[in-house]
């Protein structure tokens, strides 16, 4: 308890280094190595570190190969996201972008399709095709993708609400979205 500073340990520590972000260029040349179908997750303007920790444990689960964190107006990863997110910061790639539209635009030149989500698109999720390489940007908890992020992107998708509701939260959002990406991957 003293060595956490809170009695919610489980009787467990483990005293951790200074998260290492992971280098965009790293990962587009291993990308070209290996071939293969990139999935990416753009994270724009994160802001809650619970909701950052449960997109990258939701985007680990769902085979993600790259997540894209913003520098600035967004949780880094800390001490909660990571406890958030039950490892699997620890086993994702991830970038912190100084400035996300370059980061977006290197991905497009890499071939990586960008397909952001707004409760305004016209597409639904369930009906654009999603298995090209592809990244799914996410827009913030409060006001969603900003209006250069959403110029950016290839395509806008939404995600049909049937109740009184007008949005889900960021962290179930994009895990309905990677996973209506895997069911089209692994179904053609």
């Amino acid at each position: 308890t003293r060595l956490t500073g809170t009695d919610h340990h489980q009787g467990v520590a483990l005293r951790l280094e200074a998260f290492s972000y992971t280098d965009l260029d790293d990962v587009l040349s291993r990308w070209k190595e290996e071939g293969g179908n990139a999935m990416v997750v753009v994270l724009d303007g994160i802001q809650d570190p619970h909701n950052l920790g449960a997109c990258l444990r939701t985007a680990e689960a769902a085979g993600v190969h790259l997540v894209v964190i913003c520098k600035d107006r967004s949780a880094g990863i800390t001490p909660v996201v990571r406890r958030a997110a039950s490892g699997a910061a620890e086993t994702l790639a991830i970038i912190q972008a100084t400035n996300l539209a370059r980061v977006l635009r290197t991905l497009k030149q890499h071939g990586i399709w960008l397909a952001g989500t707004s409760d305004e698109a016209s597409a639904s999720l369930y009906g654009t095709d999603l298995t090209g390489p592809l990244a799914l940007v996410m827009g913030s908890e409060g006001s969603g993708l900003r209006r250069l992020t959403a110029e950016l992107c290839d395509y806008l998708v939404r995600l049909p609400m049937a109740g009184q509701v007008e949005s889900l939260n960021v962290s179930v959002a994009t895990g309905v979205c990677l996973y209506e990406i895997n069911r089209q991957r692994h179904n053609r």
